[in-house]
């Protein structure tokens, strides 16, 4: 396992810049973000494939935003995130499209994202629907040899695994899977992590360096924290990815900007680095 962290790129963003800060710090991967549907084009990936060339690091993974609101609470959050929202559902597939063409032109295999709070009983009107838009998307990633995988957090376990083997069951194994924040299960009180590798096994493509608290308000998430001071218990959950055979990279991400940003992911990097 190697540990690199996240690259989020936006309108004014010197890509080459953020690439050699990244390696500066001892990071060989990345998974590149992008929530700016503009930036989805030939000209910005040329961009990112120099930067990678020159660098010397890798992508792992493509973690495609949608567009329209997004708030990250358990009230509007039901409303506005992911495909979940019908009134942002068509846009949201449309670009998420367009990110798999995007994948395409960096040459990366893994695409990611937040599908929104999946509904826990299977013949609510949202899930079918909402099964409908991703099956056309794993439909789409098989054609063009790339993997689909759900970013964790605002389901259980099971209702995100039942949701695969519902795709699954239409479009056989072998391109569906899960990026795995451990953070989010426990900011967002649906799981244990550790517990959670039993539930998902096979399924991890990728891991989120990540921490947190859980939440103690009905209304707001719990607390991001620097890796190693949340309840993510990350040497048994690095024991235990050992155990189910994760070879994968582990990628840092820290929810806040400028310095005390760097010197987390460093203090991250530490912590993993002496894990693996």
């Amino acid at each position: 396992m190697r540990v690199g962290a996240l690259i989020e790129i936006f309108q004014d963003t010197a890509i080459d810049e953020k690439f050699k800060e990244l390696r500066s710090m001892g990071m060989e991967s990345c998974q590149l973000v992008c929530w700016d549907k503009e930036l989805l084009n030939q000209n910005t990936a040329d961009k990112v494939n120099a930067a990678v060339s020159e660098n010397q690091v890798d992508i792992t993974a493509f973690w495609c935003g949608w567009e329209g609101p997004k708030v990250w609470d358990f009230y509007d959050g039901q409303l506005t995130l992911g495909l979940i929202p019908e009134a942002f559902r068509f846009k949201r597939l449309k670009m998420l499209e367009q990110g798999i063409a995007f994948a395409t032109l960096l040459r990366v295999k893994d695409i990611v994202t937040h599908v929104g709070y999946m509904p826990e009983n299977p013949y609510d009107a949202n899930y079918t629907a909402v099964l409908v838009c991703l099956k056309e998307l794993v439909r789409e990633c098989k054609e063009s040899g790339h993997n689909f995988l759900f970013e964790t957090g605002q389901e259980t376990p099971v209702t995100l695994k039942r949701a695969i083997q519902d795709i699954e069951n239409d479009l056989g194994k072998g391109n569906v899977g899960i990026n795995l924040d451990p953070a989010n299960l426990i900011m967002y009180g649906k799981a244990n992590p550790i517990d959670s590798l039993e539930v998902f096994g096979e399924y991890i493509m990728g891991i989120h360096g990540k921490d947190g608290k859980y939440p103690t308000d009905g209304h707001r998430l719990g607390k991001e924290v620097p890796l190693g001071q949340g309840k993510v218990n990350y040497p048994v959950f690095i024991e235990k990815l050992k155990e189910i055979g994760y070879t994968g990279d582990i990628t840092i991400e820290r929810e806040i900007t400028g310095e005390g940003q760097k010197k987390d992911i460093i203090m991250a990097k530490e912590v993993l680095d002496k894990l693996l």
